[in-house]
């Protein structure tokens, strides 16, 4: 519920909108702020796959000698959905941490953020999962070569269809999440909490790996799709799911939340009838 404050003798919310960004913003590239948070995003990707893919192939590893041995599933789950709650907390202040392409895409598609910084974000994101996966293999690399490089693919028995359905559905659930999560109204109740948005975000990725790891691996995140794909260099049958997939997710999810819990379309209709 929203609430209302008298300010003044008037009716204001308890909260504000950012201002839309621009589509281009020129005077963005000659500040700083742009380019320390991109370098933000590029480091917190490459420490997401390190860690992430070690695990993924520590957990092989060690399975393959004792059944009963490694993490398990459960385990790999809780080092990606772990990792994200923590480079978003460590970079939320300086690069809003997306770690991610399909939420930068979601978030341009809603004007959090330029076309500028998305896309520079996005080239971040995926050198820094190429770094990450590279790191990751420079540390064990018979392992690596030897248990799939921790790269996504379509597991057998489930059909490209599926397989894109679970990387469509996943992406919704996180961008959703992430939308929620940093909501203005959201965070102008809840301003005692400050983790309480990276911690939803964390358990959403948690949640969605649970589900989907036994379909594609879950992608979720096509830097991370696409870095282990490079660093590995045999893992780009139906590669084009992990993309398609996840951007279509951000898409729903944007339009989810912006146009009808956030009524933007009923705003927007509102707007153009009194503007007649």
């Amino acid at each position: 519920m929203e609430r209302d404050i008298k300010v003044g003798g008037e009716i204001a919310k308890d909260y504000q909108d950012p201002p839309p960004a621009l589509l281009i913003d020129s005077e963005e590239l000659g500040k700083w702020s742009l380019y320390r948070a991109v370098i933000a995003e590029f480091i917190a990707t490459l420490l997401f796959l390190y860690i992430t893919v070690s695990t993924v192939i520590g957990y092989k590893s060690q399975s393959a000698a004792d059944a009963c041995g490694g993490v398990g599933i459960l385990g790999i789950a809780w080092a990606f959905g772990g990792m994200i709650f923590i480079l978003v907390y460590c970079t939320a202040g300086i690069s809003g941490g997306h770690i991610n392409p399909a939420v930068t895409f979601g978030l341009f598609l809603a004007r959090k953020v330029s076309l500028v910084r998305a896309m520079l974000y996005i080239i971040a994101q995926c050198l820094g999962a190429i770094c990450g996966c590279g790191l990751a293999k420079a540390f064990q690399t018979a392992y690596y070569n030897r248990f799939g490089g921790g790269a996504n693919g379509l597991s057998e028995g489930y059909s490209i269809g599926t397989g894109l359905a679970a990387e469509i559905i996943g992406t919704f659930v996180l961008v959703y999440t992430v939308f929620s999560a940093t909501d203005p109204k959201r965070k102008a109740r809840d301003s005692h909490v400050p983790v309480l948005a990276p911690l939803p975000i964390g358990f959403a990725v948690f949640m969605v790996h649970l589900a989907t790891i036994p379909v594609t691996g879950t992608g979720i995140n096509p830097a991370r799709s696409f870095g282990a794909a490079v660093i590995f260099g045999k893992a780009w049958d139906n590669h084009w799911i992990f993309w398609v997939g996840p951007f279509v997710g951000a898409l729903i999810a944007m339009l989810y939340h912006q146009f009808i819990l956030r009524a933007g379309a009923l705003k927007a209709l509102g707007s153009f009838q009194s503007s007649n």
